[in-house]
């Protein structure tokens, strides 16, 4: 560039720029004047929207900013910090009379009015204003509200830096001091950095650490607002800049950096008592505000119903400023136990875990001062309680000095109520929170009692919750016990169907597939030589025998037994006992036939044996008197004949007693009448003569060998079907089916042939000779009397 050409040195941004009122010319002094009255005007306007701001305020419609003008309207220098926060934030009413209505935005500010006008009622705005700030609702809320009362109560321009982030209870700061720049107001004040590192032996921590606010004219305060700020900005000289320090209750929460015009007058020690209270009152606000919205954030991130009941108790004390707070929940039975306790651990230990009664607990819900759900029983009524079963304990202190401060014998409750899910109507008691000591040393105010209010509705959600997840937990844990034991079982009865020794199978109840075979183990498919692939296409009713399927159909499904003969791949029949249990694959879900088959084929075997045994003659094989007596009465029944019909006697069965003869399946056995042609069952009786001869001349065993040859000759000289028995030492019967009265004859004369041909007894023979006597079976009449009648035929 030329020599003509512009500098670029960069003057230092001054806070605020006084206007040259000495350079002016008439006329522009002139318009000054106009600009003042319209600035009073708009100050007119302004004290009209600021009551409707406050009346907004104390009906709940509360701003997290000041009113703001757009940079690029106004034309003001802000930083880029702050700038993208103006973007962000709702604006407040604006107009509030027909000549002003509503706008959604205010483009412009009023220039600072020269001289500032003083603050009205220096005692009694002051306080107003420091209990307004302290009714904030957030820390930005009450950022906004410590601007409105400093500007232009104070001064006429004030920036705010908080910490952060703000630390929550007793939590140690770990890391470097970092202010960030939270609001200026107005906003054409100025600019300052909008992150300040305060670095360890600086001025800026000097100021930091007192107690009273420090002016630039000092060595202290010049050297500390260029730490804050950063380099570049200009600072007015004399006291007209203020840095105040916002303490909480046990640490730093910030700064405010407080301005007045470099025409106006410097700050004064009135000023400065000013400025600290408000400082005060914001920054204890802002502390208990914090620690307020940690409290509540920390109720719903516990993991347990004890943590929860932990932390709701210690929020009472970090964020609610109590220094002993309890929690008392409702037990099943009714009763109030003691859940947790903080302050005190002397008394913790004490007084954990006991009990009240519920009676003990509405008594005193029902006592005091109703302040919305809470209740407080000053000391002067609460002395009636001390000797009630609810557990308490017991604090000492002075007397109070004042109407609102707190006595050590007062109580406050905040009951904690559930609304139920058929509307809010209908609450159950939760628990009740017993608070002790506020910090302040004084009765709570109203703001107050809304924070303890609202957090025991946060607490008894969070208890709620807990306690849901503390429920949905024992449930899912129960219900994976449950799932882990019913796999168990699952697998316990795969192992013992598929490894079972006897054979299993479970098969289709109800349906069109009733009875299919499903699925089988090993030791079945071995039993009948199948295959598992094989057997899933049958029933059982496939596979039993022929002269089985009425004993299967007869079986019950639940606990039925059988004894029954099933098919096997190669075309025999192995006898199974069956055991049939129904079994359900889910509650009300289909339901299975499972069968147990175990082989008993070698039992069936040896009860063969001894039938035939007990039913058979061992000498000579042919069935004993025994068997005889049984097949006899397996052709004969209970009838008696009359005339030509028979008759049914002893019939109990409700469908047989009126059947007709001819419909019953039994086939009447009659004896032969005369020579009609009739044919009935014979009963040959053939005796052998002189066979003790034999046994006293050739001995027994001649005699067993006599014996086993007439049993042989008789079963041939008999017609198949026809039965040979030997019914005594020397006696043999045999019965005849479908023999008239002359066949008989003629068989038994064939018979007698045969017995009286030689028999061989080693180098000699020998001839019997037998007697024969034939009777006729018939029904009702008694297998013995038949044979003895036969006997004597044959004697």
């Amino acid at each position: 560039m030329g020599e003509d050409g512009p500098s670029r040195t960069q003057e230092p941004t001054p806070l605020l720029s006084p206007p040259d009122l000495h350079t002016l010319s008439p006329d522009d002094a002139a318009l000054i004047d106009v600009d003042r009255a319209l600035e009073k005007a708009r100050a007119v306007l302004d004290e009209e929207h600021e009551a409707v701001q406050q009346a907004a305020d104390e009906v709940g419609y509360w701003s997290s900013s000041i009113p703001s003008a757009s940079p690029a309207e106004t034309g003001v220098s802000v930083p880029g910090q702050v700038r993208q926060n103006l973007g962000r934030q709702p604006f407040e009413l604006s107009g509030t009379t027909p000549n002003n209505p509503p706008t959604s935005q205010e483009t412009t500010f009023p220039t600072l009015e020269y001289p500032r006008p003083p603050a009205a009622d220096p005692e009694g705005g002051i306080s107003e204003a420091a209990r307004r700030i302290t009714q904030g609702r957030d820390p930005e809320d009450i950022v906004t509200r410590l601007c409105r009362a400093v500007v232009p109560t104070v001064a006429d321009a004030v920036m705010v830096y908080l910490r952060d982030p703000i630390p929550v209870g007793d939590e140690e700061q770990v890391g470097p001091l970092v202010l960030r720049l939270q609001q200026v107001h107005p906003l054409h004040a100025g600019e300052g950095a909008a992150l300040c590192e305060v670095r360890p032996g600086s001025s800026l921590l000097e100021v930091l650490n007192g107690a009273l606010p420090v002016a630039t004219d000092s060595p202290v305060g010049a050297a500390a607002l260029p730490e804050l700020l950063g380099e570049g900005h200009e600072t007015t000289s004399g006291g007209h800049t203020l840095l105040v320090p916002l303490h909480g209750r046990k640490r730093i929460i910030g700064t405010a950096v407080l301005l007045r015009h470099p025409a106006e007058q410097a700050f004064q020690d009135a000023d400065l008592s000013v400025a600290a209270e408000f400082a005060t009152h914001s920054a204890l606000a802002i502390d208990k505000s914090h620690n307020l919205q940690a409290a509540v954030q920390g109720l719903h991130l516990a993991r347990s119903l004890a943590d929860t009941l932990q932390i709701v108790a210690n929020g009472l004390v970090t964020g609610l400023g109590y220094e002993l707070a309890c929690v008392n929940l409702v037990q099943p039975d009714g009763d109030l136990v003691v859940a947790s306790f903080v302050g005190n651990p002397a008394t913790e230990a004490l007084i954990t875990g006991r009990t009240g009664s519920r009676t003990s607990w509405e008594r005193r819900l029902a006592m005091g001062e109703a302040w919305g759900d809470l209740r407080f029983i000053p000391h002067t009524e609460g002395w009636v309680l001390d000797n009630d079963d609810v557990p308490q304990w017991y604090t000492d202190g002075p007397a109070p000095r004042f109407e609102d401060e707190w006595h050590p014998s007062d109580r406050l409750f905040a009951p904690m109520y559930t609304r139920s899910a058929s509307g809010a109507s209908h609450r159950e008691l939760l628990g009740v929170i017993s608070v002790d000591r506020p910090l302040t040393r004084r009765r709570p105010r109203p703001e107050e009692r809304r924070d303890l209010e609202e957090y025991a509705f946060q607490a008894a959600i969070a208890i709620n919750n807990a306690r849901l997840r503390a429920n949905m937990q024992r449930a899912l844990v129960r219900q994976e016990r449950e799932q882990q034991a019913l796999r168990a079982s699952e697998e316990s009865f795969r192992q013992a169907f598929e490894y079972a020794p006897s054979g299993m199978a479970i098969s289709e109840m109800g349906g069109d597939h009733h009875g299919r075979i499903l699925r089988t183990n090993d030791a079945l498919c071995r039993l009948l030589g199948r295959p598992a692939s094989a057997l899933r296409r049958y029933s059982f009713s496939d596979l039993v025998h022929p002269e089985d399927i009425g004993t299967l159909l007869r079986t019950g499904a639940e606990g039925g037994r059988a004894e029954l003969r099933l098919a096997r791949r190669d075309g025999t029949y192995l006898w199974v006992s069956l055991r049939n249990s129904v079994v359900a694959d889910a509650l009300d879900g289909p339901r299975f036939l499972l069968t147990h088959l175990e082989d008993i084929e070698e039992r069936k075997r040896r009860e063969f044996d001894l039938a035939h045994r007990a039913s058979h003659d061992a000498l000579t094989g042919l069935p004993n008197s025994a068997g005889l007596h049984a097949r006899i009465d397996a052709r004969l029944c209970a009838l008696q004949e009359r005339g030509a019909d028979a008759t049914m006697e002893g019939v109990d069965d409700l469908y047989l007693g009126h059947a007709d003869l001819d419909a019953l399946p039994h086939t009447h056995v009659r004896a032969p009448v005369g020579d009609n042609n009739t044919h009935g069952l014979a009963v040959v009786f053939l005796a052998l003569r002189d066979f003790k001869a034999i046994n006293t001349r050739f001995g027994r065993d001649a005699g067993d060998s006599v014996l086993v040859e007439v049993a042989g000759r008789l079963s041939q000289a008999v017609r198949d079907g026809d039965t040979v028995a030997r019914y005594g030492g020397d006696e043999f019967v045999v019965l005849a089916d479908g023999f008239g009265p002359a066949d008989a004859q003629t068989a038994a004369v064939w018979m007698q042939s045969q017995i009286h041909l030689p028999i061989p007894l080693g180098d000699q023979a020998v001839r019997m000779h037998a007697g024969v006597g034939i009777a006729w079976a018939q029904c009702g009449t008694a297998p013995g009397d038949i044979l003895r009648t036969a006997r004597g035929f044959a004697s």
